[in-house]
């Protein structure tokens, strides 16, 4: 009898060990325990520098539009205007070597530089080399959808576009059905691009502090990746019920062969 009670409490320990702690599952909370009020600290967004394998949108307007016609790609047919397939097919790709090729204006080097650099370079060639200024020409130059990928532990990974200026690693996760309770959200891992190569980076999303984060806010083709909890490893369930029914049919097992092998 000694050896079952010592089992018995062994196994209520494990239940305990592997069940998943709810503060594992909550995003963003206050672990300084403070019950005042935080002073409300906005968030510095650096300007988004353009990578390669960027997509970009450049759209070349005027009063007489007909003089800008021969600059603006024209939209692939079948493909509908602000898809991801449309702007694969209509938007400058930034190659290798850092460059676009515009209609007309040919190679135009934009790696490092932000939008805004971007649409002041191209508006400074037109006026220079094809315009004056009582054209009037507007420029106007967006990221072609916030591209990046999810995998792990997430209801539906994979490569997904959004068309917004900025995303959050939580509307990111969002859009892929969020993390599954056994996904580790203490421990997210960002691959992120850079000029001189790719680094790796971890944010912490069941702490506040992850709102300071300057990986926060993700970067087109950012790859995310949500670690496994050692609880689904252990295959014991994924809440105290699932855990508590298996180790009762475990020691119901053991109980069973112990009393078949006493008689």
């Amino acid at each position: 009898m000694n050896k079952i009670y010592r089992f018995c409490v062994f196994a209520v320990l494990f239940l305990f060990a592997s069940c998943i702690p709810n503060k594992d599952l909550l995003y963003l909370q206050n672990k300084n325990n403070s019950n005042q009020e935080q002073a409300i600290t906005p968030v510095v967004l650096k300007p988004y520098r353009a990578q390669v394998n960027d997509v970009l949108s450049i759209r070349i307007k005027a009063l007489d539009q007909k003089l800008v016609e021969m600059f603006n790609t024209a939209v692939v047919p079948g493909a509908q205007i602000n898809t991801s397939d449309a702007l694969y097919f209509d938007g400058f790709s930034v190659n290798d070597h850092g460059d676009i090729r515009v209609p007309v204006l040919g190679i135009v080097n934009v790696i490092g530089l932000t939008l805004d650099e971007i649409r002041l370079k191209i508006e400074k060639q037109l006026l220079e080399e094809y315009f004056n200024k009582s054209a009037d020409i507007f420029v106007t130059v967006k990221l072609a959808g916030m591209r990046y990928t999810v995998n792990g532990e997430v209801v539906s990974p994979g490569t997904k576009v959004l068309f917004q200026d900025k995303v959050t690693i939580l509307e990111a996760i969002a859009n892929c059905g969020d993390i599954t309770i056994t996904g580790n959200r203490k421990d997210v891992m960002v691959v992120r691009q850079y000029p001189n190569g790719t680094e790796m980076h971890t944010i912490d999303l069941t702490s506040s502090d992850a709102l300071k984060s300057p990986y926060y806010y993700i970067q087109p083709n950012d790859f995310i990746y949500i670690k496994p909890l050692k609880q689904k490893s252990w295959g014991t369930g994924t809440n105290g019920l699932q855990s508590f029914t298996t180790i009762l049919s475990s020691v119901s097992l053991l109980l069973t062969i112990f009393l078949l092998l006493k008689k």
